[in-house]
This record gives structure tokens, C-alpha cells and sequence, in this order.
């Protein structure tokens, strides 16, 4: 039994010498289980490669930070560019970010991808709806259809998971830009939000606030710092993970209306030390992550599994990459709690994001330079 402090999320009580030893021998072992998959290389030459989605012909989509949009195809060429791509604001973290197809692709052609957008007073995280024309080389009737408030002057924390649901409405997550980490906790701004809206830009009919005075209608939940990984469970439900500071990255599944406490609580502190605001995991009406890394991991790009590639074991395990210590976690899920972690293709690269193919298999890209797109390969 591990027993953990809330407020400060350390081992205590008789049973803590124990537990780390119970720890120690599960790291060990996830170790070992990591040689059950190799990574294969599918492309390499990729320039901070952020997003990839899959098209008909066993081709993929992927989207590069300093603002390029590319298909490989199967032998894992790199095309050219895609025309069509709108000017993004490249530098620190901002770019070209997530990309995914439209439920309806094969019928529509139809995509969606976020960016940082520039514009009056710095940028700010966007989301554009666009149709790939036919002969593959350009995007066609490209229109922003969400643009974050208020624009500011920085390089961090966009967020930009973009999620569909089965209703075919899209959830989007945003950062809280760093430097204003308050507005998380105010409805008048969609920094640090979960946004949720219909693929013509308007809120979701079910939004929490669509009445309240002073709330911008998108704003789905709050409280958040930056997610830059999410997806659909195998029951339908949106589930998310985000950067804390140092330490307290988090996986969470977000409610309407709910207020996810950052910066308020936290189970990290500043960079360097230091206590962020009162040095608190909890308070009333502020929701406690459904599971928190100490030390920080940098969770991106998130997958459920839902194919039995690996293994019936495997199914329904959800797998997140780790760009801080480039590993991809496998994380195994029991009554909606995570219950076990396995550390994965360790130095596989900085995981950015991590997505499952059309013949079951899990991809992964790798946020370098010379980025990689990689399949994982069952032993």
C-alpha cells in the first residue's frame, strides 16, 4: 500500500520503507518488460515533427513545429511541403502543433490542426478546419474556426491537443501562456482551458458556461497549465495529461465546468525550489488529477490501446510519451485508476507524440532536430 501526503506528496507513516521497496521492484521489472517491443524507424529527416495522422495507402500526415505539413509515404519518403498551411508563430514552443483527420476523412477530406497563431499583441492558440485537395500537394479552404483570447507576447505553453468525440464536437486544450498562469482561474480568457466546440467554431451546445456573464462560451473546464497530450478512452471519454512546473504532471479527465486548481494546487513546485503560491495539492472545489508524476516526466502525445498487437494484456492500456526522460509509458488502467506504470523503449527519443495505426500497432514521434516517425514493434 503506498500511503502519500496530499499536501506534500511525500511517503509517510510505517509503512513507507516498504512501499519503496515494493516501488523499486516494479521499476525493475517494467524495465525487463520493455524488451517485449522493439522500435522500427518508418521516416527519419523530420524537422520537430509534432503530429501525424493516418491516410488511405498506409500514408501519413505529419506536421513539423516551424510550420510544414508533410506526407510519407509508405517506403517512408518525405514529401514536400503542403501549400496552403497558414503562417504560424515559430520559436520556443509555438508552431505548427497537433493535427487530426475528420471522423468522415475518406468521404470529406476534411482536418483539422492548431497552431500559434500571430495577430495584435503576440499570438495565441488557434485551430483551423481545412479540406487536403485531391492531388495530395496543398491544403484547400483553410479557416481558422477558434482563435484563443487575448493574444500575448510569449513562446510558451500553447497546449493544442485537439480531441473529436463520438458527437462529432472537438475538445481542444490550451496553456496558460506561462507568464499569466492567473488566467487558468478566470472564465473571461481561454488560457489554461479545455475548449469544446463544433466543427464550425461555435461552443457545444452542452458547454458549462454558455450562460454565465463574464465567461467566453467555449470553455469547456479550467484550471489547467499545459496539455500537450489527449484522447478518447475505448468508452468514449476525453481524457487528458499536462505539464506541472517541477514535478505534478498530471493525467486528468475533464468534467464540465470543473476547475482543475492550477495555479492554486499543485504537487509541484517552482523551478529551482520553491513553493508555487501557498505550497498546496488541495482544496474544496478543485479537482485532484486522476494520477500526478514526481519527478516530472514532460507527458506529450497519449494513446489508448485498443488492439490486441501485443497481447490481450495489453488492451486498453493507455500509453503516453515522455519527452523529458524519452521513454513511453504504458500505463495500466483498473476502475478508472492508474495502477501500474511499465517505462518502455527507454531513449527511444523525446516522445511527442504517440498515436495507434490502422493495422493496431502503436506510432510514435520523436521531437528532434532529426525527428523520427517509429512504429512499435511487438517482440
Amino acid at each position: 500500500m503506498l500511503i502519500r501526503s496530499r499536501r506534500a506528496g511525500r511517503l509517510w507513516g510505517p509503512l513507507a520503507a516498504s512501499c519503496a521497496a515494493l516501488i523499486f521492484a516494479a521499476s525493475f521489472s517494467a524495465g525487463a518488460a520493455a524488451q517485449t517491443v522493439r522500435p522500427e524507424t518508418v521516416a527519419s529527416g523530420l524537422e520537430h515533427p509534432w503530429a501525424v495522422a493516418f491516410l488511405p495507402g498506409n500514408r501519413f500526415l505529419v506536421t513539423e513545429r516551424p510550420g510544414r505539413m508533410r506526407i510519407v509515404n509508405a517506403q517512408g519518403r518525405l514529401g514536400e511541403p503542403l501549400q496552403g498551411v497558414p503562417r504560424v508563430a515559430a520559436g520556443g514552443q509555438g508552431g505548427l502543433l497537433d493535427l487530426v483527420l475528420d471522423s468522415a476523412f475518406a468521404s470529406n477530406r476534411t482536418l483539422y490542426f492548431c497552431f500559434s497563431e500571430p495577430g495584435s499583441g503576440g499570438n495565441s492558440t488557434a485551430l483551423a478546419r481545412a479540406r487536403l485537395a485531391a492531388d495530395d500537394t496543398r491544403l484547400e479552404d483553410v479557416r481558422v474556426i477558434f482563435s484563443g483570447k487575448p493574444k500575448v507576447a510569449s513562446s510558451m505553453h500553447f497546449g493544442c491537443r485537439i480531441v473529436e468525440a463520438r458527437d462529432g464536437t472537438l475538445f481542444l486544450t490550451t496553456g496558460e501562456r506561462n507568464s499569466r498562469k492567473e488566467d487558468a482561474q478566470t472564465l473571461d480568457n481561454h488560457h489554461g482551458k479545455v475548449i469544446h466546440i463544433q466543427k464550425d467554431g461555435t461552443p457545444a451546445r452542452d458547454n458549462p458556461f454558455l450562460d454565465r456573464a463574464g465567461a467566453l462560451p467555449e470553455i469547456w473546464s479550467y484550471g489547467h497549465r499545459n496539455a500537450q497530450g489527449a484522447t478518447l478512452s475505448p468508452d468514449g471519454v476525453f481524457w487528458m495529461n499536462e505539464h506541472g512546473p517541477q514535478g505534478g504532471d498530471e493525467i486528468n479527465v475533464p468534467q464540465a465546468g470543473r476547475n482543475y486548481g492550477w495555479p492554486v494546487i499543485t504537487f509541484g513546485e517552482n523551478y529551482g525550489g520553491g513553493r508555487i503560491g501557498e505550497g498546496i495539492s488541495e482544496r474544496a472545489g478543485m479537482e485532484q488529477p486522476l494520477h500526478q508524476w514526481t519527478p516530472s516526466m514532460a507527458p506529450s502525445g497519449m494513446a489508448f490501446l485498443t488492439s490486441e498487437r501485443y497481447g490481450a494484456g495489453w488492451r486498453g492500456n493507455l500509453f503516453v510519451g515522455a519527452l523529458k526522460f524519452r521513454y513511453l509509458s504504458r500505463l495500466e488502467i483498473a476502475n478508472g485508476k492508474v495502477v501500474r506504470e511499465h517505462k518502455l523503449l527507454q531513449d527511444v527519443g523525446r516522445v511527442r507524440d504517440v498515436r495507434q495505426g490502422p493495422d493496431g500497432l502503436l506510432y510514435l514521434l520523436t521531437d528532434e532536430g532529426n525527428g523520427k516517425l517509429v512504429r512499435v514493434v511487438p517482440q
